[in-house]
């Protein structure tokens, strides 16, 4: 399994609108992407400007697939002048295997 994490700090004035796009981004993924296992969204609950995001794919394909999938593009093209910062790794689930 491929896992992404994807840490971001938001412009103080645009986390509502944030929140709500990226709640959105989440429920298109994994409605629409067969290999989208997980899309975790959570917030710093002492910090409301932080935002990290916890996602799993099947295979880096699976990945590829969502970056080219037009909520995903649209999402990014709306967020990007909200963000302040963006922190963006890839891992390789080792245990449990399939869950």
């Amino acid at each position: 399994m491929y896992v992404i994490l994807v840490h971001f700090t938001i412009k103080t004035e645009n986390v509502a609108d944030f929140r709500e796009a990226i709640i959105s981004n989440a429920a298109a993924s994994l409605e629409t992407e067969d290999g989208c296992r997980v899309f975790d969204v959570c917030w710093d609950p002492e910090d409301e400007t932080k935002a990290l995001l916890y996602e799993i794919y099947d295979n880096p394909a699976a990945f590829d697939v969502h970056m080219a999938s037009e909520h995903f593009k649209s999402f990014n093209e709306t967020v990007t002048p909200w963000v302040a910062d963006k922190q963006v790794s890839a891992w390789e689930k080792a245990y449990p295997e399939n869950q």
